[in-house]
């Protein structure tokens, strides 16, 4: 059973019946059976399906939305946005994926070997609370684009969402088993990783939890895709817009709490512009108003949960405790919820263990980098390697940063976002793989080559 509380107030919410093991033995049969028949679907079929999930997220967005906010504490107004992202998520791959699926040629010697795509199969994925509707359509329209079909298991706090994913897909037309939401918790996940009728894993999450998929999936040779924790640097140079600048961090700090991979982190400002823009950045944070997420004038609404919170805090008093310097915020307001005020950190020891963990909420680290070497030292120096916002505008500085940066993604004077088109995914321990664009297309595709004789 899942018995979850809203997080906003306090109050328990339905609970949600746990699937069972034949529950689960008979979603994957229909899973294995919808693979058969969904893999020969022409692409025409496959992409107008997309299109009519679109359809069903759009026409529900309100309803979603709310579902989510209810469920982890994201506010309404992001929630929304984040529904909008998912309809134009559909319709990229329902309008881009035909392209992404055609054959190339390779010239041989008397002869030529043709390049194709084809599914592999049941594609299981294990996906977080934080972007409860996103994060599965990244990997879920691409999948049915592929010819794949889709399993989800949810977070233990956003078993709503998860259903009303799968209602979406169903009020689209997809047919049975194409999609299915399994409400299940993690001590069933090696299990499906290991049956024969899964073919690969995706999975966004914890450090933790990627290093025992990881480990499942490597027993069973099973591709899988990673894409893990993130403390990204915010790079701070003396040509950049400091007023922009910090507006930009600030969001970036505090959009969804706080928790967000992708969410910047550390903010690593040159030693000659480290005060003004330290000025600007703290004005900014403190006038975030925390509050209802249900009300539109709310920058920030509760953590996810109030063990996550707690967390927060207590990651908080051990860098204080190791030297950090707490600027202010970080303070449980007076509040029902489980909420937590923005704060920023000062004098955070490089070399700490805290300085090496990813902070999930809305608290920021401030360091001060003597020149554009140390600024690039201090950014590489974390098990990390998601994504980094630059702040330059000089060509250089900027050229210089995206070559020697360690990360998947690199923002140029905006804050880091995931878009449709644009691979997304880190390396080192954030992960391996990338979703978005083609490349998440191709990632759970076989690339069969056929050899020709002239």
């Amino acid at each position: 059973m899942f018995e979850t509380v809203n997080p906003a107030t306090g109050e328990k919410r339905p609970p949600i019946e746990e699937l069972d093991e034949a529950g689960i033995d008979a979603a994957l049969d229909r899973a294995h059976a919808a693979y058969r028949t969904w893999r020969r679907t022409p692409i025409e079929q496959r992409t107008a399906l997309l299109g009519r999930i679109a359809d069903a997220f759009e026409a529900n967005k309100d309803r979603l939305a709310r579902a989510a906010t209810e469920e982890m504490g994201k506010t309404l107004k992001s929630a929304v946005a984040e529904v909008e992202k998912c309809v134009a998520g559909f319709r990229y791959y329902a309008e881009a994926g035909p392209d992404f699926l055609k054959e190339s040629t390779v010239p041989l010697k008397g002869g030529r070997a043709i390049a194709t795509w084809h599914p592999i199969g049941p594609v299981l994925a294990i996906m977080p609370w934080n972007f409860p509707y996103w994060q599965v359509v990244r990997f879920l329209a691409p999948t049915i684009l592929a010819g794949n079909v889709g399993l989800l298991k949810h977070a233990s706090i956003t078993q709503e969402c998860g259903a009303l994913i799968e209602e979406m897909v169903r009020a689209g037309g997809a047919p049975d088993g194409l999609f299915q939401n399994l409400p299940i918790k993690s001590g069933a996940v090696e299990a499906l990783i290991g049956d024969d009728r899964v073919a690969a894993v995706t999975l966004t999450g914890s450090e933790g939890a990627g290093q025992k998929v990881a480990e499942a999936a490597g027993r069973a040779l099973k591709k899988v895709v990673l894409e893990l924790g993130g403390s990204d640097p915010f790079i701070v140079l003396p040509s950049a817009d400091l007023d922009e600048a910090a507006k930009v961090a600030t969001t970036a700090r505090i959009q969804n709490a706080g928790q967000s991979c992708i969410c910047a982190k550390r903010m690593i400002v040159h030693a000659d512009v480290f005060d003004a823009f330290l000025d600007k950045f703290s004005e900014a944070m403190r006038a975030a108003k925390v509050g209802d997420p249900m009300d539109a004038g709310s920058d920030i609404g509760p953590l996810s949960s109030f063990e996550q919170r707690d967390t927060v805090i207590e990651q908080v008093a051990r860098a204080r405790e190791e030297g950090a310097r707490l600027l202010f915020g970080a303070e449980k307001p007076d509040l029902p919820g489980a909420y937590l005020t923005p704060g920023i950190l000062l004098d955070v020891d490089p070399e700490s263990d805290f300085a090496k963990e990813e902070l999930f909420g809305p608290v920021a680290m401030v360091f001060k980098a003597d020149d554009l070497d140390a600024a690039i030292a201090l950014a590489n120096d974390i098990p990390f390697g998601l994504g980094s916002s630059i702040w330059t505008n000089d060509d250089g500085e900027r050229e210089r940063l995206v070559r020697d940066l360690e990360c998947g993604m690199v923002a140029v004077n905006q804050m880091l976002a995931s878009t449709p088109e644009a691979p997304f995914g880190g390396i080192k321990r954030s992960g391996h793989g990338r979703e978005l664009g083609p490349w998440g297309l191709h990632e759970f595709m076989n690339l069969k080559a056929v050899m020709l004789k002239d």
